[in-house]
């Protein structure tokens, strides 16, 4: 036999290389339609969809779910410390000594002496519940999440008069502007002889600011610490000292240690303890949409398999065929190989992309879908948020598009493999 004769040879059975030319140019053929191969082409094309739409799914709702505990996390953290210390008594008096000993500990940023209260706050037309949080004009804008969110007043002079800053929904539910007066009723005023009397106090709005998060835009609003010391009566005494760590993963190493710097006269917790319920139950209800919308994937991925054997089925003669010509088992089993498998690989190339897309433009979408509906797709009282967030894990990603991808691969495997195990005598003789 001749050099050319041998080459020739290789070039039909493919057993010079693997995934031969000729094996890609005849599964090309047999992935275009056909008109009686329709049904065919109709099963391939609705698990080229399915692939597609499953990934693309899943990138979506793990982007938005982690977007989501992401905001809350950082709204939640950026407003309240990462750790709290109590005192064990009632008047917290040496809250500067404690103060200045924890945030001589590395790790921790700062210690934030604060007053809290509740009370109702009144306008003429309306009135609502609120927290009051006492804070000197330093420490208010050490908060970030309030110092650079500050849409009308400023913060400037904070301590110097008796004005407060309100959430933005605080203020629009009082209808109140900056310069307009609210009244604050508290229930623990002063000591008389028929009781307690509740206290009334009249401020202005100073500052009026929007963290994002409705929750804590319509319920809370900040006090001077002096003035707050004196309205709910507590001269030279605060009600907690929070503690905000250049980290927050950092608070099971430095608990201990602010526990020992404060002394004996004060416990902690803190965001992970705050907070501990409503973090699980995210992180629960994540994994288990993950493990519902893999389902859809693996649904396509048994579309592939049935599409394959079908074809396999149709293709029968074109196997015995391509057998007798010299094409080897193995090529006849890539032939079917690549079919399968540039389904499985284009729908998740193509779903990444679109999970990709909609991800980049999520809110936009949300907005054009309210719109076009008239609906309120993302409501900020019951997600807490006034946007939706998507936030995409570069690692987390790649794992749903490896896991589609070998999705793929094995479903492509046994119709494959059972194309290659085809008699050509027998498939000639009853095909």
């Amino acid at each position: 036999m001749t050099h050319e004769r041998r080459e020739q040879d290789c070039k039909v059975s493919g057993t010079g290389q693997s995934f031969a030319p000729f094996e890609w140019l005849v599964a090309v053929r047999y992935l275009r339609p056909r008109r009686k191969e329709g049904f065919i082409s109709v099963i391939a094309g609705f698990s080229f969809l399915g692939i597609l739409l499953g990934v693309a799914t899943l990138i979506i709702v793990m982007a938005v779910m982690n977007g989501f505990r992401q905001e809350l996390f950082d709204k939640m953290l950026g407003l309240n410390g990462h750790v709290v210390v109590h005192p064990l008594d009632d008047d917290f008096t040496d809250y500067k000594d404690v103060a200045s000993r924890i945030t001589g500990i590395g790790g921790v940023q700062h210690a934030i002496p604060l007053i809290e209260g509740q009370v109702m706050i009144t306008t003429p037309a309306t009135q609502t519940g609120a927290l009051v949080r006492g804070v000197t004009e330093k420490d208010l804008k050490e908060l970030g999440a309030v110092a650079q969110n500050v849409r009308f007043g400023t913060l400037e002079g904070f301590d110097e008069g008796e004005g407060l800053a309100l959430g933005s929904r605080l203020a629009n539910n009082l209808n109140v502007k900056v310069g307009d007066e609210v009244s604050l009723l508290s229930p623990r005023g002063a000591s008389t002889a028929l009781g307690t009397a509740p206290r009334v106090k009249r401020y202005p709005v100073k500052a009026i600011f929007e963290l994002g998060m409705s929750e804590y835009d319509s319920s809370i609003l900040f006090m001077p610490l002096a003035e707050a010391q004196r309205y709910f009566n507590k001269p030279g005494s605060v009600t907690v000292l929070e503690v905000v760590l250049d980290s927050p993963d950092e608070v099971g190493e430095l608990g201990p240690k602010i526990l020992d710097a404060g002394g004996p006269t004060i416990y902690i917790s803190d965001w992970r303890q705050r907070n501990a319920t409503f973090f699980n139950a995210l992180e629960v209800e994540r994994n288990v949409m993950f493990l519902i919308l893999t389902l859809i994937v693996l649904v396509a991925a048994l579309n592939i398999i049935s599409g394959m054997i079908m074809l396999v089925k149709d293709k029968t003669g074109d196997i015995a065929i391509l057998r007798t010509m010299g094409a080897s088992r193995g090529a006849v089993m890539r032939i079917f190989f690549i079919t399968g498998a540039s389904i499985g690989v284009v729908g998740t190339l193509a779903g990444l992309a679109l999970g990709v897309l909609v991800c980049v433009n999520i809110e936009s979408i949300r907005e054009f879908i309210a719109w076009a509906t008239n609906t309120e797709l993302f409501s900020p009282e019951l997600y807490y948020l006034s946007q939706m967030p998507a936030e995409m894990d570069t690692g987390e990603t790649v794992s749903v598009v490896v896991m589609a991808l070998a999705l793929s691969v094995l479903a492509t495997l046994y119709p494959s493999w059972k194309a290659s195990r085809l008699d050509p005598v027998e498939a000639l003789r009853y095909g």
